[in-house]
């Protein structure tokens, strides 16, 4: 038997001759209306095929030695930046005193002149700015008054900044630095009584241990008497002034987030990871008139890890192994698809309390007593929650599943047609039978 032969007896496609089909104008109608149907279909199909799904985890977070990134972004309306401190401490007994780093701070003029931006300062710990001025390299200025230790060598204070140090450690109050040869070369106290009615916006990051922690701002220079932390509150509750001059901790938290923000076209994607989700603090004010106030936010922050569609865990491995290098806010980003995002989530509650004691009958709970101790600042503290989740990018269909899918379409809408073709075609004839006899 010839080749040929064998595979015509396997023919599943059996021909029908040209010359036995009928066409029909109903016919027609159908296969235009079922080339549309699959069309249709057929894109649908493409389209679950493409569409991109987030696929989320929760897991326990097992990462060991981290550091995590505070943005932070605040003004303060009533408060100058000559009176603002911003301290980091934590559970690890790590204190980050006068935070400097990766900070800045905006001077801003009264809200009665429009709180304009005055100057832009980033600080930096032991920069040049703050050495002494003078002509004689020999120069050493006393430190106000605090006594000198028996045997150890002359300590030098030659700018005033120096001097605040030394009072810091000594535990007093420092106040406007009046009598002091270095403050009043300086211009210190003048330099407050211009700032008075200034505000100051804390913009920048931080980075710190991923543990139990807080920060804080709060007026005047920080120190640690014992086990305390305490400030000099001298120039922040100076007496005599109107109430219009008086500083108070109004403030408003424009972005605070952990973690880097996640890039726009991500955010698109997913509707629920923008601010208002995932930042609940972004466009908080809080306003009060008086200078004994303090806030306290308690924040829960949850690892969260973002796995684009690209994402190599190898190359991701091996990119966060060296993340203690890698610039602020980038944690990932900067690395493409190929990288996950490490950032945090959060939730928060929040308690505010008048320093001078009283119940928050003002708030409709006369039963609430208030102590009547503290420091008048914004305090943020913060837990780390032991579960991790993970959100995943996945296509919902492979690409063999969308072939399927095709074929089922096609199959399946010509099998419908033909049905529908054949029950108009027996029907026209039954009826012109009926006409006939």
């Amino acid at each position: 038997m010839p080749a040929k032969s064998r595979f015509t007896r396997l023919d599943a496609f059996a021909k029908t001759v040209e010359d036995a089909r009928v066409r029909t104008t109903s016919g027609g109608i159908i296969t235009i209306a079922s080339i549309l149907v699959i069309l249709w279909l057929v894109w649908g199909e493409w389209a679950e095929y493409t569409r991109i799904v987030v696929l989320p985890e929760l897991v326990v977070d097992k990462s060991r030695g981290e550091k995590m990134e505070i943005h932070l972004n605040m003004t303060f309306p009533r408060l100058p930046c000559e009176l603002l401190t911003l301290d980091v401490m934590d559970v690890s007994g790590e204190q980050q005193v006068g935070v400097a780093h990766g900070i800045n701070k905006v001077r801003l003029s009264p809200q009665t002149e429009g709180g304009r931006v005055l100057d832009i300062q980033a600080l930096e710990l032991h920069s040049e700015q703050e050495k002494a001025k003078h002509l004689d390299p020999e120069y050493c200025g006393e430190c106000g008054g605090i006594p000198q230790d028996p045997g150890q060598p002359k300590r030098c204070c030659n700018t005033c900044e120096e001097v605040r140090d030394a009072y810091a450690e000594h535990q007093w109050a420092f106040g406007k630095g009046e009598h002091i040869e270095q403050c009043d070369r300086e211009g210190y106290a003048a330099r407050i009584d211009a700032q008075r009615r200034e505000g100051c916006r804390l913009e920048g990051v931080l980075r710190v241990n991923k543990v139990v922690g807080n920060f804080h701002i709060a007026p005047g220079r920080s120190f640690t008497s014992g086990n305390i932390h305490v400030h000099d509150l001298e120039n922040y509750f100076e007496q005599g002034l109107p109430d219009v001059d008086k500083h108070t901790m109004t403030h408003q938290i424009h972005q605070l987030r952990f973690g880097p923000q996640l890039p726009d076209e991500l955010s698109d994607r997913w509707q629920w990871t923008d601010h208002h989700h995932t930042n609940p603090l972004d466009n908080t004010n809080q306003e009060t008139n008086q200078p004994a106030f303090n806030y306290m936010y308690f924040v829960k922050v949850v690892s969260t890890s973002y796995l684009p569609l690209g994402w190599d865990p190898l190359f991701s491995s091996s990119i966060h192994n060296a993340y203690d290098n890698a610039p602020l806010g980038s944690q990932g980003i900067a690395y493409g698809a190929k990288g996950s995002i490490e950032t945090h989530q959060y939730s928060v509650t929040s308690h505010k309390r008048s320093l001078l004691g009283g119940d928050a009958s003002d708030e409709g709970h006369k039963e609430r007593l208030h102590a009547s101790s503290g420091i008048p600042g914004v305090f943020f503290n913060y837990d780390i929650s032991p579960m991790k989740v993970i959100n995943k990018e996945a296509r919902p269909k492979t690409f063999t599943g969308f072939l399927t899918g095709v074929c089922a379409i096609i199959g399946g809408t010509l099998t419908v047609a033909a049905a529908v073709d054949r029950g108009l075609y027996e029907g026209a004839l039954r009826v012109k039978k009926l006409h006939s006899s």
